[in-house]
């Protein structure tokens, strides 16, 4: 087990292999495709190879919510719906549902929260790095 909110699993699409890191894509049992930046030493110890079932994991303070049309360099932006909104007194969990049916939670500011005016039905997308994604076998 692990906290990490965001779990999706799925096959290894590609590994794209630098001289220190690779771009590793992975093609959820939803169909969205994620991408992470990882170590080219971490491909090896986990044996990846497309084909290969894995899991991207990435922690809800690392998904960014944006709306409206975006230019972006972050390889992973998921289009979906907002579908909750938990307020805190600082933060807020917001949940995202894509496109493709994943569930995506984000921990973002109440600030961001009131200046989005995030709330269930809003279209919106999740954004995340693929630095900011680990791979699991």
């Amino acid at each position: 087990m692990i906290s990490a909110r965001n779990q999706f699993t799925g096959k290894v699409e590609s590994i794209q292999e630098g001289t220190v890191n690779s771009i590793v894509t992975l093609k959820t049992d939803k169909g969205e495709t994620i991408t992470a930046t990882i170590s080219l030493a971490s491909v090896k110890d986990l044996d990846l190879a497309p084909g290969k079932t894995a899991t991207a994991v990435i922690k809800a303070t690392e998904v960014m919510i944006g709306v409206g049309e975006m230019q972006l360099s972050a390889r992973n932006q998921l289009a979906g719906e907002i579908v909750k909104v938990e307020n805190g007194t600082v933060n807020a969990i917001v949940t995202l549902k894509t496109d493709g049916g994943m569930m995506i939670t984000s921990t973002i500011s109440m600030l961001a929260v009131k200046e989005l005016d995030l709330e269930p039905g809003v279209k919106a997308k999740a954004i995340i790095k693929a630095t900011s994604v680990m791979i699991a076998v």
